[in-house]
């Protein structure tokens, strides 16, 4: 599977694809697995080769150019296509582009591409809190009772952070699993007492210094000063992630 996605341009780490891989094996024919935010594919294949025979996956990306990493949010209609072109191309490489549906809408326009219950949801589309909060919000609804919500970015981009604050956290229904990196994996449960919802807040709470750190990077980072984000334990010049 590494290999496979090695080649594919992305920020989804060797670990966070080792957590993605296990969720996405889980769910059974005629499950449905849905992807927010595709980019080039690196998730997307992780997801398509991890599925079994007889589960949907989804790919839900509009590839307008816009959203597609760190400091590129407008859409560029260039980069967009693109992406569009290398995602479709590194699907084929890794012979799964037979197992995936790609709807090429925002997401919040593709809600009645998918009917029924949405087993596994992986979120990874706009980083901003209204686009992030509707994500989890519209199509965190579809997840069953014993299925599984994974969003990329928790406790590193602010914007994702304060929708999970909005609709996930400490929300009645929803245990915190943990994350590996940014990747944050919570599970749809049936009602909770007070006392289990307060031991998901307090779950969450634990991940304030993490969350701290990862801002100070990015401040760090983008002033220019890469010695300084060093100091702090981050080896490499990329976005924390």
């Amino acid at each position: 599977m590494l290999a496979a996605i090695e080649p594919v341009e992305g920020w989804l780490t060797p670990a966070q694809a080792g957590r993605l891989w296990e969720a996405a094996r889980v769910p059974q024919s005629p499950a449905v697995i849905v992807e927010i935010g595709s980019f080039q594919g690196r998730s997307t294949i992780v997801l398509a080769l991890a599925a079994a025979a007889g589960v949907e996956v989804v790919a839900i990306d509009p590839h307008l150019g816009g959203d597609r990493g760190p400091q590129e949010v407008s859409p560029r209609a260039e980069l967009g296509e693109s992406d569009h072109e290398s995602f479709h191309a590194n699907l084929e490489r890794a012979q799964v582009a037979e197992r995936v549906r790609h709807v090429r809408r925002p997401s919040q326009q593709a809600l009645d591409t998918v009917t029924g219950p949405v087993e596994l949801l992986f979120v990874d589309g706009a980083h901003r809190l209204r686009p992030a909060r509707s994500d989890l919000r519209d199509w965190g609804s579809r997840v069953p009772a014993g299925g599984r919500l994974l969003v990329h970015d928790s406790f590193s981009s602010i914007g994702v952070t304060l929708a999970l604050a909005c609709e996930v956290i400490g929300r009645d229904g929803w245990r915190y699993r943990g994350r590996v990196g940014s990747l944050a994996d919570y599970e749809r449960t049936t009602p909770m007492s007070r006392r289990a919802l307060a031991r998901e807040l307090l779950a969450a709470m634990r991940e304030l210094p993490w969350f701290g750190r990862n801002l100070a990077l990015k401040v760090l980072l983008l002033a220019g000063l890469p010695k300084a984000a060093r100091l702090l334990g981050h080896r490499s010049g990329s976005w924390p992630h």
